[in-house]
């Protein structure tokens, strides 16, 4: 019966993870259509994030004190937090969206090399050669998209911070709650973000907005950051950071489809970039395929 409930517990958090994911496709579009620079978007993004939780907990009655040790944990990890939606953002800008998701894909890798030397497991063969994989798309895309190569590699260092805090937060979510942890991190996201604004005099006139830009930072502050974010980082009760990081890897696919659907981005990319992506992709989708059937031959010995 314990199996059956815990099944169902994973099942759940599958779906949600999916959704989630499929929320985050999105903020690739938003970050095209602001017209503000990465930095001061995604400092708009946590404000907004950081408000719309304060007021939930406020609405809900839910306490948010927890140890000071630990919320200064949590504020550090924040700053990988905000590190990686503006490698992110910059991507996109230097870029364009399909080119940035399919960077993200390298999460995976990320996470197969990293979670086994910060958790001190055993390294996963199989990860390794989804890695591997996942390292020859990224060289072809290089290869051939050589005038987004700065655009490639913010969004490659995106994913190297994006595999660190989800690792952090796997081991975070054991023992508090996802909305307390999602809000001291995105808190931690405005300090760090703010402090570089103010000694870089980046608090200045480029930071107003156009009217459409204040509609698109309310959504991406809310639906996209404080919802979507307190979902990823709660479904990491049942799930590993590795899983996790598989299916996030689907964002691309949802990206890049409403990509093309918005801004017609596919007609841009060459023959290179695709086959990178295809190889990517294609060992994101095929993995839990193939770590089912290892699973059942080990269990036929």
């Amino acid at each position: 019966m314990l199996k059956k409930v815990t099944q169902t517990g994973v099942n759940t958090n599958l779906l949600l993870l999916h959704l989630t994911v499929f929320v985050w496709g999105f903020t690739g579009i938003l970050g095209q259509l602001i017209t503000i620079s990465a930095v001061h978007l995604v400092w708009y993004r946590v404000v907004i994030a950081v408000i719309s939780l304060f007021l939930y907990f406020n609405f809900s009655k839910t306490t948010i004190k927890i140890g000071s040790k630990t919320a200064a944990k949590l504020m550090l990890a924040g700053a990988l937090v905000g590190g990686h939606w503006i490698l992110f953002f910059a991507s996109i800008k230097l870029s364009n969206v399909p080119v940035t998701l399919v960077c993200l894909s390298s999460i995976t890798l990320f996470t197969a090399i990293l979670e086994p030397i910060i958790n001190k497991k055993r390294i996963s063969k199989m990860e390794i050669v989804a890695g591997v994989f996942i390292i020859i798309g990224i060289i072809l895309i290089f290869k051939f998209e050589t005038k987004y190569t700065k655009g490639i590699t913010a969004g490659l260092l995106s994913a190297v911070l994006a595999s660190l805090f989800s690792i952090i937060n796997g081991r975070f979510v054991k023992q508090i709650d996802a909305p307390i942890i999602s809000f001291y991190e995105l808190s931690g996201a405005v300090v760090w973000i703010s402090l570089y604004l103010l000694a870089t005099q980046g608090f200045n006139k480029s930071m107003l907005l156009k009217p459409a830009d204040i509609g698109y930072l309310v959504i991406l502050g809310t639906v996209c950051t404080s919802v979507a974010y307190v979902a990823g980082v709660s479904v990491m009760r049942e799930l590993s950071a590795f899983r996790v990081a598989l299916i996030t890897n689907l964002e691309p696919v949802y990206g890049i489809v409403m990509a093309f659907v918005f801004f017609g981005d596919m007609n841009k990319m060459t023959a290179g970039f695709w086959a990178g992506a295809f190889i990517i992709l294609s060992t994101i989708l095929l993995f839990p395929v193939a770590q089912t059937q290892v699973a059942r031959r080990k269990a036929r010995v």
